[in-house]
């Protein structure tokens, strides 16, 4: 798993550590979960620079099954575009493939709605672009989460604030009703819970899920 200390990835994180089915759960990335349990092994690597490959091919990790990517952050927040993509693509396709090169067969990923490789939009084009890559991969089952924006107590996590994000879910709550589905905001549990039914399905193929279909998790 990618991404355990995120707003997603904290509440996925607890929900494969409680399942009896994964005896273990490895986390990569550049600080290790708060919490800790017999089942988890944190691995320190950053996973945003751009020797992230190398630095996870010299893991040597064990033969996985599902692999969990919940990685994500704003151009604001990384400072730049290149920066941003280093995040969003680069770190998020170079953990999926080291994951199928230790065998798993199953893959979930948190992307966001508009993901559009030919998106005139920066933030929609890199997401998109994301997704096609991923898909070259080889995975027998793929799921693909495409939340609107993420409800959930960044703070809680040390994370700073989104002023957009923020006013946008203000105006979400007091709308909701007019929206359409796939553009109301999502709860970060009902994402994480989503993924956790989903990718051990035993399913196979593509499973795009908009953020509409998220809410009933």
């Amino acid at each position: 798993m990618a991404g355990a200390t995120g707003l997603v990835g904290t509440q996925l994180l607890a929900l494969l550590l409680a399942d009896k089915r994964y005896a273990a759960v490895h986390c990569v990335g550049r600080r290790a979960p708060s919490v800790r349990h017999a089942k988890l092994h944190a691995h320190s690597v950053n996973l945003s620079a751009f020797d992230a490959p190398e630095q996870l091919a010299k893991l040597g990790l064990p033969p996985l099954d599902d692999v969990y990517i919940a990685l994500g952050t704003t151009i604001k927040v990384a400072g730049s575009h290149a920066a941003f993509r280093a995040v969003d693509f680069y770190a998020v396709t170079a953990t999926a493939r080291a994951g199928r090169a230790w065998g798993a067969s199953n893959l979930g990923v948190v992307s966001a709605m508009g993901a559009n490789a030919a998106s005139r939009i920066f933030y929609n084009r890199v997401k998109g672009e994301m997704e096609a890559e991923l898909l070259q991969l080889g995975y027998a089952h793929s799921v693909i989460a495409r939340p609107s924006f993420i409800e959930g107590h960044r703070a809680a996590l040390g994370q700073a604030g989104r002023s957009g994000e923020g006013l946008a879910l203000v105006a979400m709550r007091f709308l909701k009703p007019l929206l359409p589905a796939n553009y109301r905001s999502v709860a970060a549990t009902q994402v994480a819970r989503a993924l956790h039914a989903q990718v051990p399905s035993g399913n196979v193929g593509v499973q795009l899920m908009l953020s509409g279909a998220l809410h009933k998790y």
